[in-house]
């Protein structure tokens, strides 16, 4: 794990010579935690948003092949997510019904739950975009939420859209003067934006909760 996040840093500091120290081989590392962050659930702190934003930016200036690129991602985002789908499938409803878990967090897990409730299938595309919630959908939707034909329908989808729009952007800035000089102030705010929709959803279900008592008697 120590190495991922000093993999991480190296890429947020210098892109273009981590790319150039490490060759082809740049291709593996970032698919691989990709991989990790969509695949293994007890891995979400993993980057996601801001990688592949930096894997964009790295592209746009010539040091990766954007194609090749592309393509080995949403493999590796549609690969991660089946992996935790049939891991959810196995353990889910164990894990589910347990009150604690050494290798879970329960309220990531009703969190996700949640979204199933309130976007269905849906879910697995817009958890996408939501850190925590990315690496618990899949295993939720394994554990009963969703059967897998109508899953992997929605992980690619997904997988499709969220590196494509990260990358994208990436690919798009990564050369305006601006970006190259505050690079890592950016992906700081890329990190907290896309946080927001989380925090949100937070906020937004406590103060239910706060108003729950109330509403009580008039039902």
């Amino acid at each position: 794990m120590h190495e991922l996040f000093e993999i991480f840093r190296s890429l947020t500091k210098n892109l273009d010579q981590f790319t150039i120290d490490h060759g082809s081989t740049t291709y593996a590392i970032l698919m691989t935690i990709i991989f990790c962050e969509t695949g293994l659930v007890v891995m979400p702190f993993l980057p996601g948003d801001s990688l592949l934003f930096a894997a964009g930016a790295v592209a746009s200036r010539g040091f990766l092949s954007p194609l090749p690129l592309a393509l080995g991602l949403v493999a590796a985002a549609v690969l991660g997510d089946t992996v935790n789908y049939h891991a959810g499938k196995i353990m889910g409803p164990r894990v589910m019904k347990s009150e604690t878990s050494r290798w879970f967090n329960k309220k990531h897990l009703e969190k996700t739950h949640r979204f199933f409730v309130k976007y269905g299938g849906k879910t697995i595309i817009l958890a996408r975009f939501v850190p925590i919630v990315r690496t618990f959908a899949p295993f939720v939707a394994g554990a009963g939420a969703m059967s897998y034909r109508h899953f992997i329908l929605f992980n690619i989808i997904g997988a499709v859209a969220w590196v494509s729009l990260m990358l994208g952007s990436g690919w798009m800035l990564g050369q305006v003067p601006f970006v190259k000089e505050h690079f890592e102030v950016i992906v700081v705010g890329i990190v907290f934006v896309s946080v927001l929709p989380m925090l949100v959803e937070w906020l937004r279900t406590r103060g239910e909760k706060e108003t729950e008592p109330a509403t009580l008697p008039k039902a």
